[in-house]
């Protein structure tokens, strides 16, 4: 009998360990779909560089200025003269300022959602965080262009006498229609979407880390430092990172309430600035033949930062894989 059970544990375990698509026909079924999906996902996002590099090419081969550094944009001029210097800025700084507002902020709600609040409140402001995710971005657009921007000239002129002396919220003249009010709208677009996957992380903390460190004494916060938020540390750097995409890739909300003045303008508070997306809804309706080729060009490099972004997050994710 002994022997027939290690030999049944032994089959078992040469199961468990045998390579993927080696089992039933089922097993060896879904690896091969899993396996497709994946080279369809790789094939899709390759397809798309191509098509971008090539309607770019013929452009850039006629852009008469450094596509890098150069701040003007007029591809539409003859010779044409564009380059990306400026909305490079644009969307990194409004994508940046975004992230660093709402994550301490999203994170916050989860926390509350997950350990503070009645179960009954909680299960409604869980909702209302999921749905407030899916509303569509032109309704934030709308909102800001209508209501928060008329009221950003009083918080814009707080914030540059009050720290001036920092560069970014230095100026002469703040504004309502800068790159801080876009960053606003952006920052409470993406954070029902950190909000909603941080939620889900912490409440896959294991049950007994929480008991165990209420056990010894530990209050709620201290129990949330020492158990939850290590656990939920890639989780939460994940969810940041893909707030981080929409945001840097969002369109019509910015083109509403940002206003388009050309060149570099370190300070965040004054009017004007531009952010790819922006640009290209802006642009793209009068473009010519060139300009439309300018503007993929300044959506291939958007491509790129945004496949770079992924790939930093997916690194620092896989550094703190021990915590899942």
């Amino acid at each position: 009998m002994a022997t027939e059970t290690v030999g049944a544990h032994a089959a078992a375990r040469e199961r468990a360990i045998a390579p993927m698509g080696t089992g039933r026909a089922g097993d060896r079924v879904f690896a091969g779909a899993a396996r497709g999906s994946g080279i369809t996902v790789l094939a899709i996002v390759a397809a798309i560089a191509a098509f971008l590099v090539w309607k770019a090419v013929p452009a850039l081969q006629d852009n008469k200025a450094n596509f890098l550094t150069s701040e003007t944009w007029n591809p539409n001029a003859t010779p044409p003269e564009f380059g990306i210097a400026q909305l490079a800025f644009g969307t990194v700084i409004s994508s940046l300022l975004a992230m660093l507002i709402a994550t301490p902020v999203a994170i916050g709600i989860a926390l509350f959602i997950s350990f503070y609040s009645p179960r009954r409140l909680a299960s409604g402001l869980g909702y209302v965080v999921d749905l407030l995710a899916a509303v569509p971005s032109i309704v934030y657009g709308l909102w800001g262009l209508a209501f928060l921007s008329q009221h950003m000239e009083g918080i814009s002129a707080f914030l540059n006498g009050a720290l001036g002396w920092i560069p970014l919220f230095g100026g002469d003249s703040p504004g309502k229609n800068s790159i801080f009010t876009a960053s606003v709208v952006l920052a409470i677009m993406i954070l029902p979407i950190i909000s909603s996957i941080s939620r889900e992380v912490f409440l896959q903390v294991p049950r007994a880390n929480v008991e165990a460190a209420l056990a010894i004494g530990a209050t709620r916060w201290e129990m949330i430092r020492m158990a939850v938020l290590p656990y939920g540390r890639s989780g939460m750097i994940g969810a940041s990172m893909l707030g981080l995409g929409r945001a840097m890739g969002e369109t019509i909300a910015v083109a509403m309430v940002l206003t388009f003045v050309p060149g570099i303008n370190w300070h965040i508070l004054e009017n004007g600035g531009a952010t790819f997306a922006a640009n290209i809804a802006n642009s793209f309706a009068e473009a010519s033949v060139t300009g439309r080729g300018a503007l993929i060009a300044s959506g291939l490099v958007l491509f790129v930062i945004t496949l770079v972004v992924n790939m930093a997050a997916r690194a620092v994710v896989a550094r703190r894989k021990e915590f899942a």
